[in-house]
């Protein structure tokens, strides 16, 4: 049950209570539960298995009029981002490029399309747009 709990990045006891509820299906061996993938990714909404096969997504995102603060703000916010939990249980790769004399900065993002969509919408966030 650990390493469903990893796998569906929640806390152990969350998932035993959704196993308990009825909401995750699993077989009891002995003192512990155990849950089959298919049953992981039927609960986590994914319709086929893992198949070994791993999706990444490269985004470049062009800023032009970058102050310090921004930069500042930008680096903070997406380095953050990246070193702490990945989402998707993935690497997450983050560079930030800066040129002071034309002021702009240039966001490279590698990760999975769904850790990449969270990136995205922080620089969103930075800038003050909507998405």
């Amino acid at each position: 049950m650990e390493a469903a709990a990893h796998l569906l990045q929640l806390h152990p006891k969350t998932v035993l209570r959704f196993i308990r509820e009825g909401r995750l299906r699993a077989a009891k061996v002995g003192k512990q539960y155990r849950v089959m993938r298919s049953d992981l990714n039927t609960f986590a909404g994914s319709n086929s298995p893992n198949d070994g096969r791993d999706a990444r997504a490269t985004s470049i995102v062009d800023i032009a009029d970058v102050d310090m603060v921004l930069l500042q703000r930008l680096s903070a916010v997406l380095l953050g981002a990246s070193k702490g939990k990945e989402p998707s249980g993935t690497s997450i790769s983050v560079d930030i490029a800066h040129d002071p004399e034309r002021r702009s900065v240039k966001v490279i993002l590698v990760a999975s399309p769904a850790d990449a969509a969270m990136l995205l919408k922080l620089v969103s966030a930075c800038l003050g747009t909507s998405s």
